[in-house]
């Protein structure tokens, strides 16, 4: 047997054990596993993000649409495991199509969901028999005290030479978060970066008390993010506003554009206060496994099709 095969042999034992977990945490919860279409008739218009054309429709870049549109209809606590598409993305933690969890608690905000995100890891973390540490690359990581939080403003002030709104003028702040300030994070114990600048808010509420930082937070273990979470927006003249922004700025890009998500946009003003995660499955079991590699977890790479 090849050396690859025999090593993602042992990773895709652990895969398997740790999606049993991560459903048990759910029903556990009493959370309602959902699943909906992959393809789409229009996903939802990210500057940076470029869709996967299928016929006349998309492969999803997330299930997050459809799931809000359960949320609007009555259900409160809905999780996902899917797969998503992203062209062009590839990289060693990146693929062009991945698997994701995604989940949404209705009338709860981005602060509950950090604590929902905690103790979803501590309870993989018991599951896979990890305990209360992680080893990653030589680091002892604590799962048992509480995970850190720190604010973007903070992040910059601690690890850049800029400040936020000074990066996002100059068209740096991706940069700056991805290449100076991600590799400090999580080493000692997970840390949540949160309050992003509301020009980062996506699909993201904004804060009442201050309406130029977004109620969103992203989760780094070992130097690697997780997942994107925040409380949701379900204002639908602001969401379609941000929408338009989205595909005006891949229009001067030279980008490809999209169809606006209509139904998504007329189901927005009935759901309720929200929130939401998306979690990288394919990242979080890189760190059980303690590698740096996305390819070393997954049975087949694009190279091998």
């Amino acid at each position: 047997m090849p050396m690859r095969q025999r090593h993602i042999n042992i990773q895709l034992l652990l895969r398997s054990r740790l999606m049993g977990a991560l459903r048990a945490f759910f029903a556990a919860a009493d959370y309602l596993e959902v699943e909906t279409p992959i393809r789409i008739p229009a996903p939802a218009p990210e500057a940076h993000i470029d869709p996967e054309p299928a016929g006349d429709q998309f492969l999803q870049t997330s299930p997050e649409l459809c799931m809000k549109r359960l949320l609007a209809a009555g259900y409160p606590r809905l999780y996902q495991i899917c797969r998503c598409f992203r062209r062009g993305e590839r990289g060693r933690r990146h693929l062009p199509e991945f698997t994701l969890l995604e989940w949404y608690t209705a009338r709860r905000d981005y602060r509950d969901m950090m604590a929902q995100t905690e103790a979803l890891i501590k309870h993989a973390a018991h599951a896979l028999a990890y305990g209360n540490t992680l080893a990653y690359q030589g680091k002892a990581i604590d799962l048992e005290k509480p995970f850190q939080r720190m604010t973007v403003d903070e992040a910059f002030q601690t690890y850049a030479d800029t400040t936020a709104e000074e990066a996002l003028a100059r068209g740096r702040f991706d940069e700056i978060i991805g290449i100076t300030i991600e590799p400090h994070l999580g080493w000692e114990r997970p840390l949540f970066l949160f309050d992003y600048p509301a020009e980062c808010a996506a699909l993201a509420r904004l804060k009442p008390d201050r309406p130029d930082r977004a109620e969103r937070f992203e989760l780094y273990i070992g130097g690697i993010e997780l997942c994107n979470g925040f409380s949701e927006l379900n204002d639908a003249e602001e969401q379609r506003h941000r929408f338009k922004t989205e595909l005006e700025t891949r229009q001067k890009a030279g980008r490809p554009t999209t169809p606006l998500p209509e139904r998504f946009l007329e189901a927005l003003d009935q759901m309720p206060p929200a929130t939401g995660n998306a979690l990288g499955v394919d990242r979080l079991v890189m760190l059980f496994a303690d590698t740096l590699a996305i390819d070393d977890v997954t049975a087949f790479v694009p190279e091998e099709l």
